[in-house]
Protein backbone atom coordinates (compact mmCIF):
# COMPACT_ATOMS: atom_id res chain seq x y z
CA UNK A 1 0.00 0.00 0.00
CA UNK A 2 1.55 3.05 -1.31
CA UNK A 3 1.16 5.67 1.60
CA UNK A 4 2.48 8.97 -0.48
CA UNK A 5 -1.08 8.31 -2.38
CA UNK A 6 -2.54 9.74 0.76
CA UNK A 7 -1.15 13.35 0.88
CA UNK A 8 -2.80 15.93 0.48
CA UNK A 9 -1.50 17.22 -2.37
CA UNK A 10 -1.89 13.60 -4.09
CA UNK A 11 -6.00 13.17 -2.94
CA UNK A 12 -6.59 17.00 -3.84
CA UNK A 13 -4.78 15.93 -7.73
CA UNK A 14 -7.24 12.69 -7.56
CA UNK A 15 -10.44 14.84 -6.54
CA UNK A 16 -10.03 17.73 -9.20
CA UNK A 17 -9.50 15.24 -11.40
CA UNK A 18 -12.27 13.25 -11.10
CA UNK A 19 -14.30 13.72 -14.10
CA UNK A 20 -11.26 13.66 -16.20
CA UNK A 21 -10.43 11.53 -18.99
CA UNK A 22 -7.54 9.25 -18.00
CA UNK A 23 -6.60 8.42 -21.55
CA UNK A 24 -5.77 12.01 -21.62
CA UNK A 25 -4.61 12.56 -17.89
CA UNK A 26 -2.09 9.05 -19.03
CA UNK A 27 -0.03 11.65 -21.72
CA UNK A 28 0.53 14.17 -18.98
CA UNK A 29 4.10 14.27 -17.38
CA UNK A 30 3.98 12.88 -13.44
CA UNK A 31 3.19 16.10 -11.50
CA UNK A 32 4.79 13.65 -8.30
CA UNK A 33 8.05 12.19 -9.06
CA UNK A 34 8.06 10.18 -5.94
CA UNK A 35 4.78 8.52 -6.60
CA UNK A 36 3.91 5.92 -9.49
CA UNK A 37 2.14 7.81 -11.76
CA UNK A 38 -0.07 4.91 -12.84
CA UNK A 39 -1.13 4.28 -9.26
CA UNK A 40 -2.06 7.68 -8.97
CA UNK A 41 -4.43 6.97 -12.59
CA UNK A 42 -5.23 3.87 -11.09
CA UNK A 43 -6.86 5.64 -8.37
CA UNK A 44 -9.10 7.98 -10.24
CA UNK A 45 -10.39 5.27 -12.77
CA UNK A 46 -11.42 3.33 -9.65
CA UNK A 47 -12.66 6.22 -7.79
CA UNK A 48 -15.00 6.90 -10.59
CA UNK A 49 -16.59 3.87 -10.97
CA UNK A 50 -17.45 4.09 -7.24
CA UNK A 51 -19.43 7.39 -8.19
CA UNK A 52 -22.42 5.72 -8.07
CA UNK A 53 -21.95 2.41 -6.97
CA UNK A 54 -20.05 2.90 -3.96
CA UNK A 55 -21.27 6.40 -2.67
CA UNK A 56 -20.29 5.91 0.80
CA UNK A 57 -16.41 5.34 -0.37
CA UNK A 58 -16.63 7.93 -2.88
CA UNK A 59 -17.80 10.73 -0.44
CA UNK A 60 -15.15 9.57 2.44
CA UNK A 61 -11.81 11.12 2.68
CA UNK A 62 -8.36 9.19 2.38
CA UNK A 63 -9.94 6.44 0.42
CA UNK A 64 -7.67 3.92 -1.38
CA UNK A 65 -8.23 2.11 -4.32
CA UNK A 66 -7.38 -1.44 -5.70
CA UNK A 67 -7.58 -1.95 -9.46
CA UNK A 68 -10.53 -0.40 -11.14
CA UNK A 69 -11.34 -4.04 -12.38
CA UNK A 70 -11.42 -4.57 -8.44
CA UNK A 71 -14.07 -1.85 -7.67
CA UNK A 72 -16.29 -3.23 -11.14
CA UNK A 73 -16.68 -6.63 -9.18
CA UNK A 74 -17.18 -5.67 -6.30
CA UNK A 75 -20.51 -5.47 -4.88
CA UNK A 76 -22.72 -1.93 -4.76
CA UNK A 77 -24.36 -1.03 -2.14
CA UNK A 78 -27.69 -1.17 -2.68
CA UNK A 79 -26.76 -5.25 -3.37
CA UNK A 80 -24.67 -5.25 -0.02
CA UNK A 81 -27.07 -3.72 2.00
CA UNK A 82 -30.08 -6.39 0.91
CA UNK A 83 -27.75 -8.82 1.86
CA UNK A 84 -27.06 -7.00 5.49
CA UNK A 85 -30.68 -7.70 5.98
CA UNK A 86 -30.57 -11.10 6.07
CA UNK A 87 -28.27 -11.98 8.66
CA UNK A 88 -28.40 -11.77 12.76
CA UNK A 89 -26.48 -12.56 15.91
CA UNK A 90 -22.84 -11.68 17.01
CA UNK A 91 -20.38 -12.68 14.42
CA UNK A 92 -19.84 -13.18 10.83
CA UNK A 93 -16.75 -14.32 9.16
CA UNK A 94 -16.69 -13.61 5.66
CA UNK A 95 -13.98 -15.88 3.77
CA UNK A 96 -13.23 -14.23 0.68
CA UNK A 97 -13.63 -10.65 1.96
CA UNK A 98 -12.58 -8.73 -1.53
CA UNK A 99 -13.01 -5.07 -1.18
CA UNK A 100 -15.15 -5.17 2.25
CA UNK A 101 -18.29 -4.01 0.97
CA UNK A 102 -20.35 -6.49 2.05
CA UNK A 103 -18.86 -7.09 5.13
CA UNK A 104 -18.94 -2.48 6.20
CA UNK A 105 -22.59 -3.56 5.94
CA UNK A 106 -22.94 -6.85 7.77
CA UNK A 107 -21.11 -5.05 10.81
CA UNK A 108 -24.54 -2.71 10.80
CA UNK A 109 -26.31 -5.79 11.38
CA UNK A 110 -24.27 -8.31 13.69
CA UNK A 111 -21.52 -7.25 16.53
CA UNK A 112 -18.49 -8.40 15.19
CA UNK A 113 -17.23 -9.34 11.76
CA UNK A 114 -13.72 -10.70 10.31
CA UNK A 115 -12.68 -10.09 6.68
CA UNK A 116 -10.27 -12.80 5.42
CA UNK A 117 -8.51 -12.22 1.92
CA UNK A 118 -5.66 -14.21 0.76
CA UNK A 119 -4.28 -10.98 -1.29
CA UNK A 120 -2.20 -8.67 1.43
CA UNK A 121 -2.27 -5.80 -0.48
CA UNK A 122 -5.58 -5.61 -0.65
CA UNK A 123 -5.96 -6.76 2.83
CA UNK A 124 -3.97 -4.05 4.05
CA UNK A 125 -6.41 -1.23 1.96
CA UNK A 126 -9.35 -2.60 3.42
CA UNK A 127 -8.17 -2.12 6.92
CA UNK A 128 -7.37 1.09 6.13
CA UNK A 129 -10.55 2.25 4.57
CA UNK A 130 -12.56 0.80 7.13
CA UNK A 131 -10.92 3.09 9.69
CA UNK A 132 -11.76 5.77 7.59
CA UNK A 133 -15.16 4.75 7.71
CA UNK A 134 -15.26 4.26 11.16
CA UNK A 135 -16.20 0.46 11.04
CA UNK A 136 -14.32 -0.74 14.29
CA UNK A 137 -16.08 -4.15 14.93
CA UNK A 138 -14.17 -5.76 11.49
CA UNK A 139 -11.33 -7.45 12.02
CA UNK A 140 -9.26 -7.88 8.99
CA UNK A 141 -6.62 -10.83 8.35
CA UNK A 142 -4.95 -11.86 5.52
CA UNK A 143 -4.33 -15.55 4.38
CA UNK A 144 -5.91 -18.89 3.27
CA UNK A 145 -9.14 -18.43 4.95
CA UNK A 146 -9.38 -22.23 5.61
CA UNK A 147 -6.66 -21.97 7.96
CA UNK A 148 -7.82 -18.64 9.38
CA UNK A 149 -11.38 -20.63 10.28
CA UNK A 150 -9.29 -23.37 12.05
CA UNK A 151 -6.93 -21.19 14.19
CA UNK A 152 -9.48 -18.91 14.91
CA UNK A 153 -11.67 -21.79 16.55
CA UNK A 154 -14.39 -19.80 17.31
CA UNK A 155 -17.91 -20.50 16.36
CA UNK A 156 -19.66 -17.35 14.04
CA UNK A 157 -23.18 -17.35 13.76
CA UNK A 158 -22.69 -16.73 9.63
CA UNK A 159 -20.34 -17.89 7.77
CA UNK A 160 -20.15 -15.54 4.07
CA UNK A 161 -18.37 -16.86 1.03
CA UNK A 162 -18.20 -15.17 -2.37
CA UNK A 163 -16.24 -17.95 -4.29
CA UNK A 164 -14.51 -16.74 -7.37
CA UNK A 165 -13.96 -19.04 -10.63
CA UNK A 166 -10.88 -20.36 -11.20
CA UNK A 167 -9.48 -19.36 -14.25
CA UNK A 168 -8.54 -22.97 -15.75
CA UNK A 169 -12.48 -22.97 -15.74
CA UNK A 170 -12.72 -20.90 -18.19
CA UNK A 171 -15.21 -22.11 -21.41
CA UNK A 172 -16.78 -25.11 -18.90
CA UNK A 173 -20.32 -24.59 -17.02
CA UNK A 174 -20.33 -22.62 -14.33
CA UNK A 175 -20.42 -24.99 -10.96
CA UNK A 176 -19.66 -24.27 -8.10
CA UNK A 177 -16.82 -27.10 -7.86
CA UNK A 178 -15.25 -24.55 -9.99
CA UNK A 179 -14.64 -22.28 -7.73
CA UNK A 180 -12.79 -20.67 -5.02
CA UNK A 181 -12.80 -21.58 -2.46
CA UNK A 182 -14.78 -24.87 -3.36
CA UNK A 183 -18.13 -24.67 -1.47
CA UNK A 184 -19.29 -28.26 -2.04
CA UNK A 185 -16.64 -29.68 -0.93
CA UNK A 186 -15.69 -27.83 2.20
CA UNK A 187 -19.33 -27.51 3.65
CA UNK A 188 -19.19 -30.01 6.26
CA UNK A 189 -16.38 -28.28 7.57
CA UNK A 190 -17.87 -25.15 7.05
CA UNK A 191 -20.79 -26.69 9.18
CA UNK A 192 -18.31 -27.52 12.19
CA UNK A 193 -17.99 -24.14 13.07
CA UNK A 194 -21.39 -21.75 11.81
CA UNK A 195 -24.89 -23.07 11.73
CA UNK A 196 -25.95 -20.04 8.90
CA UNK A 197 -23.87 -19.88 5.68
CA UNK A 198 -24.47 -17.47 2.95
CA UNK A 199 -23.11 -17.85 -0.40
CA UNK A 200 -22.89 -15.43 -3.43
CA UNK A 201 -22.38 -16.12 -6.97
CA UNK A 202 -23.04 -14.93 -10.04
CA UNK A 203 -26.09 -14.75 -11.90
CA UNK A 204 -24.81 -17.37 -14.34
CA UNK A 205 -24.93 -20.11 -11.78
CA UNK A 206 -27.87 -21.73 -13.01
CA UNK A 207 -30.36 -22.75 -9.98
CA UNK A 208 -30.81 -26.10 -10.60
CA UNK A 209 -27.43 -27.02 -11.26
CA UNK A 210 -26.25 -25.20 -7.53
CA UNK A 211 -29.10 -26.74 -5.71
CA UNK A 212 -27.26 -30.09 -7.38
CA UNK A 213 -23.89 -29.40 -5.54
CA UNK A 214 -25.13 -27.87 -2.36
CA UNK A 215 -26.93 -29.31 0.74
CA UNK A 216 -29.68 -27.73 3.47
CA UNK A 217 -30.89 -24.64 1.56
CA UNK A 218 -33.18 -23.10 3.14
CA UNK A 219 -33.48 -19.80 0.92
CA UNK A 220 -32.30 -18.74 -2.78
CA UNK A 221 -32.56 -14.78 -3.08
CA UNK A 222 -32.55 -13.62 -7.02
CA UNK A 223 -30.88 -9.88 -6.29
CA UNK A 224 -31.66 -7.57 -9.29
CA UNK A 225 -30.20 -3.53 -9.68
CA UNK A 226 -32.59 -1.67 -12.04
CA UNK A 227 -33.82 -4.61 -13.60
CA UNK A 228 -30.31 -6.31 -14.16
CA UNK A 229 -29.53 -9.67 -12.39
CA UNK A 230 -26.30 -8.95 -9.99
CA UNK A 231 -26.04 -12.07 -8.16
CA UNK A 232 -27.81 -15.05 -6.15
CA UNK A 233 -27.88 -15.49 -2.48
CA UNK A 234 -27.98 -19.06 -1.55
CA UNK A 235 -28.99 -19.29 2.34
CA UNK A 236 -27.97 -22.72 3.88
CA UNK A 237 -28.71 -23.94 7.49
CA UNK A 238 -27.45 -26.81 9.32
CA UNK A 239 -29.43 -29.80 8.90
CA UNK A 240 -32.08 -27.94 7.43
CA UNK A 241 -34.42 -30.34 4.45
CA UNK A 242 -37.77 -28.40 4.55
CA UNK A 243 -39.04 -26.34 1.32
CA UNK A 244 -36.58 -24.27 0.36
CA UNK A 245 -37.93 -20.45 -0.73
CA UNK A 246 -37.20 -18.10 -3.34
CA UNK A 247 -37.19 -15.07 -3.23
CA UNK A 248 -36.48 -12.69 -6.30
CA UNK A 249 -35.95 -8.86 -5.45
CA UNK A 250 -35.26 -6.00 -8.09
CA UNK A 251 -34.00 -3.08 -6.34
CA UNK A 252 -34.97 0.13 -7.84
CA UNK A 253 -34.16 3.77 -7.21
CA UNK A 254 -37.35 4.14 -4.75
CA UNK A 255 -38.63 0.93 -4.28
CA UNK A 256 -37.89 -3.17 -4.11
CA UNK A 257 -40.17 -5.03 -6.22
CA UNK A 258 -40.23 -8.55 -4.51
CA UNK A 259 -41.97 -12.28 -5.66
CA UNK A 260 -41.74 -14.68 -2.87
CA UNK A 261 -42.59 -18.15 -3.31
CA UNK A 262 -41.91 -21.84 -2.23
CA UNK A 263 -39.61 -23.70 -4.73
CA UNK A 264 -41.50 -26.58 -6.65
CA UNK A 265 -44.61 -26.03 -4.70
CA UNK A 266 -47.80 -26.35 -7.39
CA UNK A 267 -48.68 -23.40 -8.87
CA UNK A 268 -51.63 -23.66 -11.42
CA UNK A 269 -51.32 -20.96 -14.31
CA UNK A 270 -54.46 -19.22 -16.03
CA UNK A 271 -54.11 -19.31 -20.06
CA UNK A 272 -55.74 -16.56 -22.23
CA UNK A 273 -55.37 -14.86 -25.34
CA UNK A 274 -54.49 -10.93 -25.09
CA UNK A 275 -56.87 -8.56 -22.77
CA UNK A 276 -56.46 -4.83 -22.27
CA UNK A 277 -53.29 -5.02 -20.52
CA UNK A 278 -49.48 -6.65 -20.96
CA UNK A 279 -47.07 -7.33 -18.23
CA UNK A 280 -43.52 -8.65 -18.74
CA UNK A 281 -41.72 -9.55 -15.62
CA UNK A 282 -38.23 -8.00 -14.40
CA UNK A 283 -35.24 -10.08 -14.38
CA UNK A 284 -35.06 -11.59 -11.23
CA UNK A 285 -38.29 -13.18 -11.71
CA UNK A 286 -37.49 -14.41 -14.77
CA UNK A 287 -34.08 -16.15 -13.65
CA UNK A 288 -36.26 -17.66 -10.56
CA UNK A 289 -38.33 -19.66 -13.36
CA UNK A 290 -41.40 -19.01 -10.97
CA UNK A 291 -43.59 -18.33 -13.86
CA UNK A 292 -46.55 -20.33 -13.12
CA UNK A 293 -46.55 -18.50 -9.57
CA UNK A 294 -46.93 -15.37 -11.69
CA UNK A 295 -50.20 -16.25 -13.20
CA UNK A 296 -51.71 -18.03 -9.80
CA UNK A 297 -50.14 -15.26 -6.97
CA UNK A 298 -51.33 -11.85 -9.11
CA UNK A 299 -54.33 -13.64 -11.13
CA UNK A 300 -53.20 -12.97 -14.45
CA UNK A 301 -53.61 -15.13 -17.51
CA UNK A 302 -50.37 -16.25 -19.14
CA UNK A 303 -49.94 -16.07 -23.27
CA UNK A 304 -48.33 -19.71 -23.83
CA UNK A 305 -46.82 -21.87 -21.42
CA UNK A 306 -43.40 -20.82 -22.90
CA UNK A 307 -44.37 -17.12 -23.10
CA UNK A 308 -43.87 -15.62 -20.27
CA UNK A 309 -46.19 -12.88 -20.47
CA UNK A 310 -49.15 -11.77 -18.75
CA UNK A 311 -52.26 -10.20 -19.79
CA UNK A 312 -55.63 -9.01 -17.72
CA UNK A 313 -58.65 -6.67 -18.61
CA UNK A 314 -57.67 -4.65 -15.20
CA UNK A 315 -54.62 -2.64 -14.65
CA UNK A 316 -52.70 -3.88 -11.33
CA UNK A 317 -49.80 -3.30 -9.73
CA UNK A 318 -46.62 -5.63 -11.29
CA UNK A 319 -43.09 -6.09 -10.55
CA UNK A 320 -42.23 -5.75 -13.74
CA UNK A 321 -43.12 -3.42 -17.25
CA UNK A 322 -46.92 -2.99 -17.71
CA UNK A 323 -48.50 -2.00 -21.23
CA UNK A 324 -51.65 -1.45 -22.52
CA UNK A 325 -52.42 -3.29 -25.61
CA UNK A 326 -53.28 -0.98 -28.47
CA UNK A 327 -53.51 -3.62 -31.08
CA UNK A 328 -53.02 -7.50 -31.66
CA UNK A 329 -52.13 -8.97 -35.09
CA UNK A 330 -51.43 -11.98 -36.63
CA UNK A 331 -47.56 -12.04 -38.07
CA UNK A 332 -48.78 -12.29 -41.61
CA UNK A 333 -47.35 -9.95 -44.43
CA UNK A 334 -51.24 -8.86 -45.06
CA UNK A 335 -51.56 -7.55 -40.98
CA UNK A 336 -47.76 -6.81 -40.58
CA UNK A 337 -47.49 -4.32 -43.74
CA UNK A 338 -49.48 -1.61 -42.82
CA UNK A 339 -48.57 -1.30 -38.96
CA UNK A 340 -44.70 -2.01 -38.84
CA UNK A 341 -43.11 -1.48 -42.49
CA UNK A 342 -40.68 1.56 -42.56
CA UNK A 343 -42.02 2.40 -38.93
CA UNK A 344 -39.99 3.01 -35.25
CA UNK A 345 -40.31 0.19 -33.00
CA UNK A 346 -39.39 -1.07 -29.78
CA UNK A 347 -38.82 -4.66 -30.26
CA UNK A 348 -39.21 -7.89 -27.41
CA UNK A 349 -40.11 -11.42 -29.04
CA UNK A 350 -40.81 -14.01 -26.37
CA UNK A 351 -41.50 -17.88 -27.21
CA UNK A 352 -40.64 -16.80 -31.36
CA UNK A 353 -39.18 -18.11 -34.05
CA UNK A 354 -37.77 -15.51 -35.19
CA UNK A 355 -34.63 -12.83 -33.62
CA UNK A 356 -34.78 -9.22 -33.26
CA UNK A 357 -32.50 -8.75 -35.36
CA UNK A 358 -33.97 -10.74 -38.40
CA UNK A 359 -37.81 -9.23 -38.04
CA UNK A 360 -36.14 -5.20 -38.09
CA UNK A 361 -34.13 -6.33 -41.37
CA UNK A 362 -37.19 -8.10 -42.78
CA UNK A 363 -40.03 -5.20 -42.12
CA UNK A 364 -37.32 -2.36 -41.90
CA UNK A 365 -38.37 -1.24 -38.39
CA UNK A 366 -36.18 1.00 -36.44
CA UNK A 367 -34.96 1.13 -33.33
CA UNK A 368 -36.88 3.38 -30.79
CA UNK A 369 -40.32 5.54 -30.08
CA UNK A 370 -43.01 5.28 -28.32
CA UNK A 371 -44.24 1.82 -29.57
CA UNK A 372 -43.23 -1.54 -28.10
CA UNK A 373 -43.89 -4.75 -29.67
CA UNK A 374 -44.28 -8.19 -28.41
CA UNK A 375 -43.57 -10.75 -30.69
CA UNK A 376 -44.54 -13.49 -29.34
CA UNK A 377 -46.94 -16.91 -29.62
CA UNK A 378 -50.44 -16.94 -28.19
CA UNK A 379 -52.47 -20.46 -26.39
CA UNK A 380 -53.69 -21.21 -29.33
CA UNK A 381 -50.18 -21.53 -30.59
CA UNK A 382 -50.53 -18.55 -33.15
CA UNK A 383 -47.70 -16.47 -34.09
CA UNK A 384 -48.82 -12.80 -33.27
CA UNK A 385 -47.54 -9.33 -32.50
CA UNK A 386 -48.64 -6.99 -29.55
CA UNK A 387 -48.48 -3.22 -29.91
CA UNK A 388 -48.34 -1.66 -27.08
CA UNK A 389 -47.60 1.62 -25.15
CA UNK A 390 -45.57 1.74 -21.60
CA UNK A 391 -47.57 2.34 -19.18
CA UNK A 392 -45.58 4.07 -15.88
Amino acid sequence: MDQSILTEEIQSFIHNNIEADINQLALQKNKFPNTDWTSILNQIAAKQKAKTKLPTWFNTANILYPSKISVEQTSSERTAEYKSQLVSGKSLIDLSGGFGVDDFYFAQKVKQVVHCEINEALSDIVKHNFEQLKASNIECFSGDSYEILKSRNEKPDWIYIDPSRRNDAKGKVFMLTDCLPNVPENLDFYFGFAPNIMIKTAPLLDITAGLSELKNVKAIHIVALENEVKELLWVLEKDYTKTIKMVTANLLKNETQELRFELDAENQAHFGLPQKFLYEPNAAIMKSGGFDVVSSQFKLDKLHHHSHLYTSEALIDFPGRRFEIQQVIGYNKNEMKPFLENQKANITTRNFPDSVENIRKKWKIKDGGNLYCFFTTDVNNNKIVLLCSKLS
